[in-house]
């Protein structure tokens, strides 16, 4: 049986990383023909955060990162992101069509993949793990394992290397 995947959510960082687990989901989407739909989220700090935020920034620093518009900052993502995909489609000879969306939300990670997920029609998600160490995953839980466990769609996790390889 061949699988039918028209639409691929990646979920994307703003690391380094990006443009390569990025590479992964345009490949898949050159093969299937699909469209790929990109979700980056980040969410608003709690009151905890921003109480150790204040013990390690300077208030000129804070001023500056708790004062700013949100829709300033998604802007910036949105076209941090578009500047990547840019980037990776030329490399790997995608039409620009096969993105159809970019998509900065500010709900809790896996509340927006797993939402956007079905707003989409997702048939696949896409997204990258870095190596955690053990403890930290069995005591706070990663985004990626949270989606692998709640998805209702496969998910395809791309390991990071340690070293990216220049191409």
């Amino acid at each position: 049986m061949q699988s039918k995947i028209r639409n691929i959510l990646f979920a994307a960082g703003l690391g380094h990383d990006t443009g390569f687990v990025l590479a992964y989901a345009l490949d898949l989407a050159r093969k299937y023909n699909a469209r790929i739909h990109i979700i980056h989220s980040h969410e608003a700090l709690n009151i905890a955060d921003e109480s150790l935020a204040e013990i390690y920034m300077e208030q000129e620093g804070l001023e500056a990162v708790f004062n700013r518009p949100p829709l300033d900052t998604e802007e910036k993502v949105t076209a941090y992101l578009e500047e990547i995909c840019r980037a990776e489609m030329d490399k790997e000879s995608v039409a620009p069509e096969v993105i159809a969306s970019i998509q900065v939300s500010r709900y809790a990670p896996k509340a927006a993949i797993l939402k956007t997920a079905q707003e989409v029609d997702a048939d696949l998600i896409v997204m990258g793990s870095h190596r955690h160490l053990a403890v930290n995953d069995a005591l706070l839980g990663s985004t990626t394992m949270k989606i692998l466990h709640s998805a209702r769609v496969p998910v395809l996790v791309v390991r990071i290397p340690e070293q990216i390889p220049a191409d």
